[in-house]
């Protein structure tokens, strides 16, 4: 069954390792006839929440309006979000993290996206596997919250230039994923 996938990526560096993975993914879910939407975090303009807890108040997504009220339509209409990053000084880089933290506007604005499939890709630099907990404890925890199924995590250490991806399976770990959609 074709299912509209949302991909958002929190990585700055466009032919980097985390790219790589979602490249990959994208590829091998469109072979399946999966219809994917991405957007490149990194690339648009989403500021931080601000608690203001007036979400859809205005008719969108977000009272300050940037970039996350296209972002927003997008994600309402999946039925998977995939998330893919590296990590940043151990966490979740903040090229992402602004659309993270807006997707509490869903909960205030008490719009239901329950039910949605989701997954996350990620790298780091180090070899150390607890490096990627930064990223995947998070992304369990906002799942969890939303009620989302998460389906899969593509966790690759011990990656930092561009090209190191090349050395390891997480390209072809980022298009297995795709089955599980």
């Amino acid at each position: 069954m074709s299912k509209k996938i949302v991909v958002i990526t929190g990585s700055p560096r466009k032919s980097g390792n985390s790219f790589a993975m979602t490249d990959a993914f994208i590829q091998a879910a469109q072979n399946k006839g999966h219809q994917i939407t991405r957007f490149d975090a990194a690339m648009k303009n989403v500021g931080g929440c601000r608690a203001c807890e007036t979400c859809f108040k205005t008719g969108k997504a977000c009272s300050f309006d940037d970039d996350f009220n296209a972002i927003a339509p997008a994600i309402l209409e999946a039925d998977a979000v995939v998330f893919t990053m590296p990590v940043y000084w151990y966490s979740i880089p903040a090229q992402i993290k602004g659309v993270i933290d807006k997707l509490f506007s869903f909960v205030v604005g008490g719009r239901d996206v329950v039910n949605k499939e989701c997954a996350v890709i990620t790298c780091c630099e180090e070899k150390d596997m607890s490096v990627l907990d930064g990223v995947r404890i998070p992304m369990e925890r906002t799942a969890a919250l939303l009620k989302w199924k998460m389906v899969g995590e593509v966790m690759v250490p011990g990656v930092l230039n561009v090209g190191d991806i090349e050395k390891t399976d997480g390209c072809a770990q980022a298009a297995a994923l795709a089955d599980k959609f």
